[in-house]
């Protein structure tokens, strides 16, 4: 069953993480994907431990679904390859810092002039205009510049190192495919191309969401554990006795009666419906003192049957065996190319004849490979 893009073509010439991924994404959906890499110089999640079978997990996770051409875009006649190139390709994503695809002859103007229905995606930090437009950055960095940072973690001990990459991948990965799709749409109506400019640091600023409305209509600066999400609340982690740690969400009335009714704490569901920060302490302290008492399995057993939103803390290993997540075929095998199986991160958008999941680590081709050029 083929993917619903698979009409699209898309020639890629970004390196690490947010542009792969986005076009992970789009091959994963159905669309042919052709990676541009530099021969002289390595991108980094080809050696970015750890590896199996030789191969870095990260290069066979992004690259699954693709090919790869070995192009080096500074060697004179590059860039005429890349425009002979371009005119059979639908979208073009690259992730230089802005004036770096015009120097070397191949940006936007130069590649819509042979392919005018082009869409033409840049993922940036900070986007293509402003005064850091040229400044470096890393994900850390557009969190903590989009105000993200500051109202995450604790109050006593600052915002915390993120074990994901918001800013690279909800921001610029997610933010990319949306706009290309959308530039998609566009030219089914018009038959114009179009370019596509994602700022990861604009899309973190984005993902504030209730918080930045709270702020910015509300006048409600976001600090760490002020707000009903951020720790403020009895919506929090807690450690059990083996030093796992349970997850509350009752939030609602009818969860916070069952959470209060399991934990033998009727006497405190009063506490679960007030805005005084006062009370949230005193549950929050309650809550503590209870959940410590048991092991992470034993509260398993005893929520198991209680929907009250409660909910254990899972490795990454625990939570690719979880029935649900099974269920959704969320982890799925990636042939190595040799006949065996790479177990990955499924796609994890599910449409209602849902294609065979992409099952190949993309290979390199030769820069002189016939197929292409």
């Amino acid at each position: 069953m083929a993917g619903p893009l698979t009409s699209l073509k898309v020639l890629d010439f970004s390196t690490l993480l947010p542009g792969p991924y986005a076009t992970m994404l789009l091959a994963d959906m159905g669309a042919e994907v052709l990676r541009i890499e530099a021969p002289d110089r390595v991108d980094l999640t080809r050696v970015m431990p750890p590896h199996d079978a030789g191969v870095s997990t990260a290069h066979g996770f992004l690259s699954r679904g693709k090919k790869s051409l070995a192009l080096n875009l500074k060697e004179e006649g590059s860039a005429d390859k890349v425009l002979a190139l371009v005119k059979d390709f639908d979208i073009v994503i690259e992730q230089f810092r802005p004036g770096v695809m015009d120097r070397l002859g191949i940006g936007y103007e130069a590649l819509k002039a042979v392919n005018p229905s082009l869409i033409y995606c840049s993922i940036t930090g900070y986007g293509q205009t402003g005064p850091y437009k040229d400044r470096a950055g890393h994900d850390i960095n557009y969190l903590s510049l989009a105000g993200v940072s500051s109202h995450c973690g604790r109050a006593d001990s600052g915002p915390p190192p993120m074990g994901i990459q918001i800013a690279d991948v909800a921001g610029g990965s997610h933010h990319a495919v949306m706009g290309i799709l959308a530039a998609v749409i566009h030219r089914q109506q018009t038959g114009e191309g179009q370019y596509v400019d994602i700022s990861m640091t604009d899309a973190a600023f984005a993902l504030n969401g209730m918080s930045g409305a709270a702020c910015l209509a509300g006048g409600q600066e976001q600090k760490p554990e002020s707000t009903l999400l951020n720790g403020g609340s009895f919506y929090d982690y807690y450690q059990t006795s083996d030093g796992r740690w349970l997850s509350v969400g009752s939030l609602e009335p009818q969860f916070s009666a069952r959470l209060c009714d399991t934990l033998g704490m009727a006497d405190m569901k009063s506490y679960t419906l007030s805005q005084k920060p006062e009370h949230q302490q005193k549950l929050k302290v309650a809550l503590k003192e209870k959940i410590a008492a048991k092991t992470l399995a034993e509260w398993q057993e005893i929520f198991a049957d209680q929907d009250a939103c409660v909910e254990p803390v899972l490795t990454i290993s625990e939570a690719a065996e979880h029935p649900q997540l099974q269920a959704r075929e969320m982890v799925i095998g990636v042939d190595r190319g040799d006949g065996t199986k790479q177990r990955q991160i499924g796609f994890p958008i599910k449409f209602e004849k849902t294609p065979a999941a992409t099952t190949r680590i993309g290979k390199m081709l030769g820069a002189d490979n016939e197929e292409y050029l």
